[in-house]
């Protein structure tokens, strides 16, 4: 038999009702009509769909907004009433109606796009350039985790730049203290690397990669000259938003390419054994385990790990 899902927490619920009566207050959904103008929310949106989508029938209409099909039609004789559609036939099947703007339609659309793109313009406009970055990171978090069908949005590989390093021990702090019960102490050797790398970081044979979807991190890898022949790869992550995609597979590729092209000849990793997922892909790309030994880390007892690739 299965299990109802477990609802949230009443907390959770009223925070999300929280936003949402700030937000429709904030940008005016609660007028009468939006923008300062004779439509509703509704109407504009209607308007929108038609303007930037071309063609479209009432039914893909419908489903596109989740609009009833009662309501819409009647939306719809309104901006028949007023010359905002034209209708034409389809040539493949003279049973599908297509609605698209009049000139009469576009020229009632055009200043309520303007208008909204002021409204928001002006809102960002009380931001700092890095506050604008983490409103739209935000927004793109919501609607990929509460969407219908969440998009895999391909991720972006990068060379790491000023807050990177600090961010990296952050959060594998915190995710390796979620997913393993690992302390403080490990935090405060992923800082010690990340900090000897950023300090010492000789850019002809060293190489930090960041992968970043939506503007967010979801994964990073160091490479680390060891000596001339010899080099380290380190602080291999993975965010468990971004699992799923090869993004670990990827980012290990990259190290052992750069590795080769810059001439070393052995490619060495350290890890513990109870990152399986890490594991699986070190052996996948060759790697082999040359040395394992017992130890109390990070608050556990784990079993450390040396892995060797030749080049």
């Amino acid at each position: 038999m299965s299990q109802l899902p477990r609802l949230p927490a009443d907390d959770r619920v009223e925070q999300v009702r929280q936003f949402n009566r700030f937000y429709t207050r904030h940008i005016g959904l609660l007028n009468e009509g939006l923008l300062d103008s004779e439509y509703s929310l509704t109407e504009v949106r209607i308007l929108y769909e038609l303007s930037n989508r071309g063609p479209m029938t009432a039914s893909e209409l419908g489903q596109e907004l989740g609009l009833d099909p009662g309501y819409l039609s009647r939306i719809l004789k309104k901006f028949d009433g007023r010359n905002l559609l034209q209708r034409s036939r389809s040539e493949d099947d003279r049973r599908q109606v297509f609605l698209s703007l009049t000139d009469a339609g576009r020229a009632a659309f055009e200043p309520l796009n303007q208008a909204s793109a002021d409204q928001i313009g002006t809102m960002l406009s009380r931001l700092s350039r890095t506050e604008q970055e983490r409103l739209v990171q935000a927004m793109a978090v919501v609607e990929r985790l509460i969407g219908a069908s969440p998009p895999q949005v391909p991720y972006i590989l990068r060379s790491h730049r000023v807050g990177d390093i600090g961010w990296i021990a952050h959060r594998q702090g915190l995710l390796y203290a979620e997913e393993y019960g690992w302390d403080q102490t490990f935090e405060a050797l992923v800082a010690e690397i990340a900090a000897a790398f950023a300090r010492n970081f000789d850019p002809e044979r060293e190489r930090c990669w960041i992968a970043e979807r939506d503007s967010e991190i979801v994964g990073s890898v160091f490479l680390v000259r060891h000596t001339d022949e010899i080099a380290k790869l380190r602080l291999l992550y993975v965010e468990p938003s971004a699992r799923g995609l090869g993004l670990g597979r990827r980012l290990v590729d990259e190290c052992i390419a750069f590795a080769k092209a810059k001439g070393y000849r052995t490619l060495t990793l350290w890890t513990n054994d109870v990152l399986v997922a890490a594991r699986g892909i070190y052996q996948a790309t060759g790697f082999r385990l040359v040395k394992e030994e017992a130890h109390h880390y990070f608050g556990q007892d784990l079993v450390g790990q040396t892995w060797n690739l030749d080049l």
